[in-house]
């Protein structure tokens, strides 16, 4: 059994053919999914699509998504975050939320949204779920300081195995997605080679993070098992071993139910 840990299932990109997808899906051997909301104007979709068809989701202020975030008064969404994880029980997660430095210009506004959800997911106690561009420095100096008791994914991982090495220091899962499956990057796939069974999980971030042999398509949650096979290569074990371990990465990180 598979999980993909992080899709956006719920974007537009489906809308023409998600049950078709959900079944390739399935006959791919995925038996989980959680789907990431990215701003308050979407969760109403992302939360319907879980109750729906039984998926997890993650609720999040996603750092690319700046324009659509209401940070000030009353009804600001930091507030709106607090009161839907609490209130969905289909919620596993906080996010997607992060840093993106391709985008500097915004760089103050992202770290002040980004600060004020770590602290609500500590606040929680909710794993959260991290998009961690040109950051993962910076990002797990912050880590560091907060000691989120309930740790967290850092989502399409692409670092150096020094900085996977410290993610999982201070209690963090990989994520590891299309980026692993291109022979020449060669420092993520250090990295993928060196992590613990008990520190990744599998992801396709669906519809983007194409994977290679895949470019210029729109991803989907069946692909997950081909992210399996190169990540199984990778590490020197079978596809059935990082499978199972992935998947009970998954479970654990995210308190899923056993199949």
């Amino acid at each position: 059994m598979l999980i993909d840990a992080h899709c956006h299932l719920d974007f537009a990109d489906f809308d023409a053919d998600r049950d078709a997808v959900l079944s390739r899906a399935r006959r791919a051997g995925v038996e989980q999914l959680v789907v990431a909301g990215t701003h308050r104007d979407a969760w109403q979709g992302t939360l319907g699509l879980a109750e729906q068809t039984g998926l997890h989701a993650c609720l999040g202020l996603h750092p690319v998504f700046l324009e659509h975030h209401r940070l000030d008064g009353e009804d600001d969404d930091i507030s709106a975050l607090g009161q839907a994880l609490k209130a969905h029980p289909r919620c596993v997660a906080l996010g997607e939320c992060g840093i993106d430095a391709r985008f500097g210009d915004t760089l103050d506004r992202q770290w002040h949204l980004f600060d004020a959800q770590l602290r609500l997911a500590r606040d929680l106690r909710l794993p959260v779920v991290i998009h961690c561009v040109r950051a993962n420095d910076d990002v797990a100096k912050r880590l560091a300081q907060l000691g989120l008791p309930a740790g967290g994914l850092i989502h399409a991982f692409a670092g150096s195995p020094e900085q996977a090495s410290r993610f999982v220091d201070l209690g963090f899962t990989l994520g590891l997605g299309g980026a692993v499956t291109y022979p020449r990057a060669r420092r993520v796939r250090r990295a993928v080679a060196s992590l613990p069974d008990d520190a990744f999980v599998l992801e396709t971030d669906s519809p983007d993070m194409p994977l290679s042999g895949h470019q210029g398509e729109r991803n989907e949650p069946a692909l997950v098992a081909e992210v399996c096979r190169h990540v199984a290569d990778i590490r020197g074990q079978t596809p059935q071993t990082v499978a199972l371990n992935s998947s009970d990465n998954a479970r654990r990180l995210f308190g899923l139910p056993a199949p």
